[in-house]
């Protein structure tokens, strides 16, 4: 005989032959007794449809902050606590005591604990930039530096097309994620920036733009955050 399908959905097995009542017995097989408590009409749920069991709760990480299993956690747990960086200004017009770029960086570096190794302005000029690029790198003291300045679309920011050609590896996520935290902040002006980051003779250059905003920003989000990873990755390039 074919097999039937209950109402859950399931497949049941062959019908067979109910017993029938005694001869004279006003009870049908299938009557509840008189004291049962009555039962919806609802079908009882079968095996196909038990009620799932509730999924344990995730705990929820910080959006920006590696998972304690990813190996940028390990990294960072590895990494050096201080960093001496070097700080040249890009600037015409700016001195050290109008440099508000500049000094900002050092003063966020202080407050992260880290070392200031140098501070120094050049004007926007290629050579000029030069020259205080290849003295940071020769400075044994310094494992970083922050360039300020210069790396807008004018025709005398020429600060990223100077280093950029210098460095022995690019960081593109860098500027990739200054132009976006930037985009937040002041919108669509954020595509004229050319900030970026790379690494040479086993030291992290970052190059940033000049303004106060824009120096509190990449500071806070991107360097101070990831300077002592950085720092520790790029000895390994040497």
């Amino acid at each position: 005989m074919r097999s039937t399908r209950s109402r859950s959905g399931c497949r049941s097995g062959s019908a067979r032959s109910r017993p029938t009542a005694p001869t004279g017995s006003t009870t049908t097989p299938d009557a509840p007794p008189p004291d049962a408590p009555a039962r919806s009409a609802r079908a009882t749920p079968s095996a196909c449809h038990r009620p799932r069991e509730p999924l344990e709760s995730a705990s929820v990480s910080h959006p920006h902050e590696p998972k304690p299993s990813h190996p940028a956690h390990h990294h960072r747990e590895a990494a050096p606590e201080d960093v001496a960086t070097a700080i040249v200004t890009v600037s015409d017009t700016r001195t050290l005591e109008t440099d508000t770029g500049g000094l900002l960086v050092a003063e966020l570096l202080a407050s992260a604990g880290q070392t200031v190794s140098g501070r120094r302005i050049v004007p926007d000029e290629p050579a000029a930039i030069r020259a205080a690029f290849d003295e940071a790198l020769a400075d044994p003291r310094a494992r970083a530096v922050v360039f300020t300045g210069g790396t807008g679309i004018a025709p005398r920011d020429v600060t990223p097309d100077t280093l950029e050609p210098c460095l022995d590896r690019v960081i593109p996520g860098f500027g990739e994620l200054f132009r976006m935290l930037s985009y937040e902040d002041i919108g669509s002006a954020a595509l004229l920036s050319r900030a970026l980051a790379g690494l040479k003779g086993g030291k992290v250059v970052f190059v940033i733009p000049g303004s106060r905003g824009a120096v509190r920003l990449a500071m806070e989000k991107l360097i101070l955050p990831e300077l002592g990873h950085l720092a520790g990755e790029a000895r390994k390039t040497r």
